[in-house]
């Protein structure tokens, strides 16, 4: 079966891509545009053609499998500018995601019509690279510079009617998308067309306008290249001729794609891609999950809550009192009034989270629950206690999970009735937010138990990764190794803010004392403590020092910084150097670059530790736990691809 196949509907063609799963714009896909484009002009009978994709969405953009090799014509910028020149106008109809390539097809046609729910856009420098078929000189042309900036520089996709508000689309339609693309094309020939877009005028902003998105994308790429490289594609579209900006565009592309950045993004898009669906549980059906409970209302267990119920799933929120469950409420329903305040939510959508929640302190109420998630405090009694509770009040056959980030699950687990039934899920905080779940199965824990984890994964929009059971599981666990090496660095005379400033330099949002400062030195504090009142060997370090001095971070007012009543800026401390004098050396040089080599090196060892451990199963889930999960930037793909430790 072709994957472009032509209908006719009177004196309107339809042209269907049919290329499952996402209509990727592979060789063939291409060649049948091109031929579409032929057969059509050619034909007496058809004045204009609409352009639909079966399944569930538009053209969502490259075809994967095409990634790193030679390309083959007809190139996709040769095919925008065929079908722009078609003698008969096309109009594009989109439904699901119209993205990079598909939307440049898109804005080949004379025309874009959606359905609502849909959303286009210009991902591209998410895999370190800018729109190659042109992306950066025709959106300027539909929607000017400043909605263009934003949509290619950034790379977030924007739905129907914003897209229709820039003038990106021209018509949304509710529903019956192919029959109202029909009904607007017929409506089309009865009036003067439009201009194509590559010939619509655009108005070039002043100097002082790039100056000033340069600074804008800049700080918000952290160092990837590409969004500051598609910025000059932008302005080449505003100062020089289409064609003249076209090469440029292409030029740039060319040049990216070969690029350590693009080569890295690659690894992480084809990482997360396949996190979802592990290959080993391939084939076990998940369990269905139609309702959930939550134990604990603090700031995670609000968080996971939070999370549950944007995937549409009814919640019940258990705490251990009134009180405490008053708090928790309040805290979940601040999460989606920030949300409204955002503009991610709407008031409705809002009431409509909240009305999915049942509080209360009634175990009773998880009779029925398909799933139920423990989050609270991180200490083994008061867990036990919860699953005690839970055994006498679930259903034999629902799945029990604990948040934990330290323990050891097989302990929380002891004695529990059906363990093939219980797992780990370690959310990252704050749940709502953060991306990354850690998966810990015990040995108990059977395979359909597991693959449901990762549905839910799947559900909540999380990037899933199985862990295997040790202190801390893989993020922590690298995190303890991290901030270990930076403090011995601290010890050879290095300056704590010259070890912040070379891990910003890296792409990092903070550097190890800073985010110390911000999470609160006596969290890492109390689980040493609560090792050595074990009888375990744990050296002193640094940080126990500044904690038993009362110096826990910025709640404080001082942890390895000071900070001045209400201002969250880190300022050098003589009281930490008169603290730690004893026990670091003489002050010493070390180039910034060579620090975050250093660190990173370190953060890899400890991943290829936990490689030879079976702990995880591959180098790649490390670096999406180290993005997701800690802000490893993005564009360095982990540090173990980081540091050629690629598995």
């Amino acid at each position: 079966m072709s994957v472009v196949s032509i209908t006719r509907e009177g004196e309107v063609a339809v042209v269907t891509i049919d290329n499952p799963p996402v209509n990727a714009l592979s060789q063939a896909v291409r060649q049948g545009l091109w031929d579409a484009v032929s057969s059509l002009d050619a034909d007496p009978q058809v004045r204009a053609v609409v352009l639909v994709c079966a399944g569930r969405t538009f053209i969502a953009g490259a075809d994967v499998t095409e990634f790193g090799k030679p390309p083959q014509a007809p190139h996709l910028p040769d095919l925008v500018d065929r079908i722009e020149g078609a003698q008969k106008p096309w109009v594009a109809a989109i439904h699901g995601s119209a993205l990079g390539g598909g939307f440049e097809v898109a804005m080949g046609c004379r025309f874009r019509v959606a359905v609502e729910g849909a959303s286009v856009g210009l991902p591209e420098v998410s895999l370190g690279i800018v729109p190659g078929a042109s992306g950066t000189v025709r959106t300027p042309r539909l929607a000017g510079f400043e909605a263009a900036v934003e949509l290619v520089t950034s790379g977030k996709p924007v739905k129907a009617a914003k897209a229709l508000s820039l003038g990106l689309v021209d018509a949304v339609f509710a529903d019956d998308l192919q029959a109202h693309a029909l009904a607007y094309a017929r409506d089309a020939l009865t009036r003067d067309l439009p201009p194509p877009v590559s010939v619509r005028p655009v108005t070039a902003p002043d100097p002082g306008f790039w100056d000033e998105k340069r600074k804008a994308v800049a700080k918000a790429a952290k160092g990837a290249e590409a969004p500051l490289r598609a910025l000059d594609c932008l302005r080449k579209a505003a100062e020089a001729p289409f064609a003249e900006a076209l090469a440029h565009e292409r030029q740039t592309f060319l040049d990216l794609r070969g690029s350590d950045q693009a080569a890295a993004l690659r690894h992480v898009f084809f990482a997360e891609r396949a996190a979802p669906r592990p290959a080993h549980l391939k084939g076990v059906d998940p369990l269905p999950l139609r309702s959930a409970g939550v134990i604990g209302g603090g700031t995670m267990g609000a968080g996971i809550a939070a999370t549950l119920r944007d995937a549409g799933i009814p919640v019940t929120l258990i705490e251990r009192d009134d009180e405490a469950l008053k708090r928790g409420m309040a805290t979940l329903r601040a999460i989606f009034e920030g949300a409204v305040k955002r503009g991610k939510l709407t008031e409705a959508q809002a009431q409509d989270r909240m009305a999915g929640v049942t509080a209360t302190t009634d175990y009773a109420a998880l009779s029925d629950a398909d799933l139920v998630i423990e989050a609270v405090f991180e200490e083994i009694g008061v867990k036990r206690a919860v699953f005690d509770q839970l055994a006498a009040a679930c259903r034999p056959d629902a799945l029990l999970a604990t948040n934990t980030s330290y323990l050891d699950p097989r302990l929380i687990a002891e004695g529990l009735q059906n363990p093939e039934r219980f797992i780990g899920l370690h959310f990252f905080s704050p749940a709502n937010v953060m991306r990354l779940l850690e998966i810990v199965p015990v040995p108990e824990t059977s395979d359909r138990t597991l693959a449901t984890g990762f549905a839910l994964g799947r559900m909540l929009n999380k990037i899933p990764v199985q862990s295997g059971i040790c202190e801390g599981f893989i993020g922590n666990r690298i995190l303890k190794r991290y901030r270990t090496s930076a403090e011995a660095l601290v010890r050879k005379g290095i300056a704590i803010a010259d070890i912040d400033a070379a891990m910003r330099d890296y792409g990092l949002a903070m550097g190890p004392f800073e985010a110390q400062d911000l999470g609160g030195l006596d969290i890492a504090y109390l689980q040493r403590e609560g090792a050595r009142a074990a009888g375990q060997d744990v050296p002193e370090t640094l940080g126990d020092v500044l904690v038993r001095a009362g110096r826990k971070g910025q709640k404080t007012g001082g942890g390895w910084y000071d900070y001045a009543p209400g201002d969250r800026k880190p300022q050098p401390s003589a009281a930490v150097a008169d603290l730690l004098a004893e026990r670091i050396a003489s002050p010493a040089a070390m180039d910034r670059d060579a620090i975050a080599r250093h660190l990173v090196a370190e953060m890899a060892a400890e991943g290829q530790a936990i490689l030879d451990e079976s702990i995880a199963a591959k180098a790649s889930d490390i670096d999406l736990v180290e993005i997701h999960g800690y802000g490893f930037p993005r564009w360095r793909g982990g540090p173990m691809w980081a540091t050629g430790h690629r598995g």
